[in-house]
């Protein structure tokens, strides 16, 4: 039985990491190979033979949409299951797509289980599924948040560095900053919506660079894991432009010195290459109006 070829397209090595280790862990006999944007899964896919593509929609030199568009006006890719994998969830992006010929979703945050289940959906429809099943499950697969961390350290022993993550709910926050005064309701340059795999979260942007956002977030029954994959949604202008900003949580701490603090205090370290997500976010911090943002509904 022959096995089963996918290529993951992604401009981030984080998300592609993530990707790659979730089908590998999955599906141990999976031939797996990536690209870090449309013309170079083009070039792939003239050259090699994959039973199908996973794929980001914002990326330099081309889009996950062109290299869809593309895929369907071969005659030997017409039925290629692809699936987009992408913080690019709204109704008219989604019909986009569905016109362009894709054949499912994955929104961005997504778990390990949202993208197995998308997966394994498309293989069994073209009948891969037995293939890439063969010698497998290896096990069970883990949460999102561990699973990144493990992308990250290759699999290395776990130093104090990489225990160093929040513990769950019904423990005391750790590393929380020296006592200051706090007040009741932080303040900072503007709003937005950070998007976890656990729901929607308000936050409040302290500081921006194009490397990472200084947040603050209320402190809900569910706690942000560190290296958990997020989404920031940024949004400005007469225009009502807005950027999706893909990356992970550096870092969590309380903003107060106790452990049932209302507020957290989050680094959002941010993965895009995407040329027009950087001009974007430059253009946000140069001009100095987050201040004028506001949280996007839903």
């Amino acid at each position: 039985m022959s096995k089963v070829s996918v290529l993951v397209v992604d401009d981030a090595p984080f998300i592609r990491d993530l990707v790659k280790k979730c089908l590998r862990n999955y599906f141990p006999g999976m031939v797996i190979e990536d690209a870090v944007n449309g013309r170079k899964a083009q070039t792939l896919m003239t050259k090699d033979v994959f039973d199908m593509v996973l794929c980001d929609w914002e990326m330099p030199e081309m889009s996950g949409l062109e290299l869809l568009t593309w895929c369907r006006q071969q005659d030997s890719l017409k039925a290629l299951p692809f699936i987009m994998v992408t913080s690019r969830g709204d109704k008219e992006n989604v019909v986009q797509a569905i016109h362009a010929g894709v054949s499912d979703y994955v929104g961005k945050p997504f778990t390990n289980e949202q993208l197995l289940t998308k997966v394994k959906k498309a293989l069994a429809k073209v009948g891969k599924l037995e293939a890439a099943m063969a010698g497998g499950p290896a096990r069970t697969s883990t949460g999102f948040a561990n699973d990144s961390l493990s992308a990250l350290t290759g699999n290395a022993p776990k130093t104090a560095a990489a225990t160093a993550a929040p513990a769950p709910a019904a423990k005391p926050l750790i590393n929380a900053p020296a006592p200051q005064a706090q007040p009741a309701s932080p303040s900072g340059r503007g709003q937005g919506q950070l998007r976890l795999s656990s729901g929607n979260q308000p936050c409040i942007i302290k500081a921006l660079t194009l490397k990472e956002a200084s947040l603050v977030v209320r402190r809900s029954d569910a706690l942000p894991q560190v290296l958990e994959g997020a989404v920031l949604d940024l949004e400005q202008g007469e225009n009502s432009e807005i950027a999706r900003l893909n990356g992970y949580l550096h870092s969590v701490a309380a903003m107060e010195p106790k452990p049932d603090s209302d507020w957290l205090q989050l680094i959002f370290r941010f993965v895009d290459q995407d040329a027009q997500k950087l001009d974007y976010l430059s253009r946000l911090i140069a001009r100095g109006t987050a201040q004028k943002q506001y949280i996007p509904s839903a």
